[in-house]
């Protein structure tokens, strides 16, 4: 009869076969696991810094080619926007100041005047500052001239007010030519600045033919984006409507989901009618933004930048 001591040993001896079992597979395979191991992190660390100095090689490629556009930009532009005036409207509180500073430079060295530049708050089109907005739009501290459009959307009321005091009524209206007062212009914009609506990043700022509408990334408001943007398209439209042109440009961020570009190359009325560039953080988008801006002086409108279906630049004047 076996005893229960004959299986405890049995069982000890099979744990103590498997266990020199396991040392000596792996002392054998120890030498060879590891040099693999070692030669395939080897390989990950060398492809590692080739991909770092190939990403540097690249960086500096666009730095060079950022500097030429730069330095040839002026010249691009010369002439092309003689004797116009331009407002900037900025709808993005975060945007660069570069890139305001640079549209602004060139549109000096088209030959255009910049009348001055607003800066739209995050309380422009906030539907919880309707009400406010409203009653300020139905009062009487808008001036007479300006004519309040059959609409209850309060969006649409702001953007068509702006219009009115902002643009030198373009082509096809009957006061074709013919600017609104600067008094009108600073009534308003100082009414909506004490709502804090926007406010005026110039001293001054007077009525213009052409509007460049800047943006970037996501349009900021929360729960209210979506209501924003579709305020921010009725400005763009309204300026467009009102004057002789507008160019909306952001960067390639802006021309993505919940982005002021994406929504007004989205709508079939505001793309047909105003020119969008994606790419104004760089050089380049700012020359296009100009050049843009210039081909709507002539009647045509495109989308331009480095985004799906654009141009990379706007035809040149024939």
């Amino acid at each position: 009869m076996i005893d229960f001591r004959y299986h405890l040993v049995s069982l000890i001896a099979v744990f103590l076969a498997v266990a020199l079992g396991i040392v000596i597979g792996t002392t054998q395979l120890n030498g060879p696991l590891t040099d693999n191991l070692q030669g395939q992190v080897t390989a990950l660390q060398d492809d590692k810094r080739s991909l770092e100095d190939q990403t540097q090689t690249l960086q500096t490629q666009l730095d060079d080619v950022g500097s030429f556009d730069e330095a040839v930009g002026p010249t691009l532009v010369g002439n092309t926007l003689v004797g116009q005036r331009v407002v900037l409207v900025v709808a993005s509180p975060d945007l660069d100041a570069e890139v305001v500073e640079g549209v602004t430079a060139l549109l000096g060295s088209a030959g255009a005047t910049v009348t001055g530049t607003i800066r739209l708050t995050d309380t422009y089109a906030d539907p919880s500052a309707d009400g406010t907005v409203e009653s300020y739009l139905a009062g009487p501290g808008v001036p007479a001239t300006v004519t309040r459009p059959a609409t209850d959307d309060v969006g649409e009321l702001v953007a068509s007010v702006l219009a009115q005091v902002l643009m030198v009524p373009g082509e096809g209206s009957p006061d074709v030519g013919i600017p609104p007062s600067t008094t009108d212009t600073s009534t308003v914009l100082a009414g909506l600045a004490e709502l804090d609506v926007l406010s005026q990043d110039t001293s001054s700022v007077s009525p213009a033919d052409l509007a460049v509408v800047l943006t970037s990334g996501t349009v900021a408001g929360g729960e209210a984006a979506e209501a924003r943007t579709t305020a921010l398209g009725q400005l763009a439209t309204a300026l467009d409507t009102e004057g002789s042109g507008v160019v909306v440009a952001g960067d390639l961020a802006s021309a993505g989901d919940g982005g002021l570009v994406e929504a007004v190359r989205s709508a079939r009325t505001a793309s047909a009618a105003v020119s969008t560039v994606d790419n104004v953080d760089t050089p380049a988008g700012r020359i296009s933004t100009v050049l843009a801006l210039a081909a709507e002086r002539r009647g045509t409108s495109g989308e331009y930048g480095v985004g799906e279906d654009t141009q990379p630049v706007p035809p040149p004047a024939s």
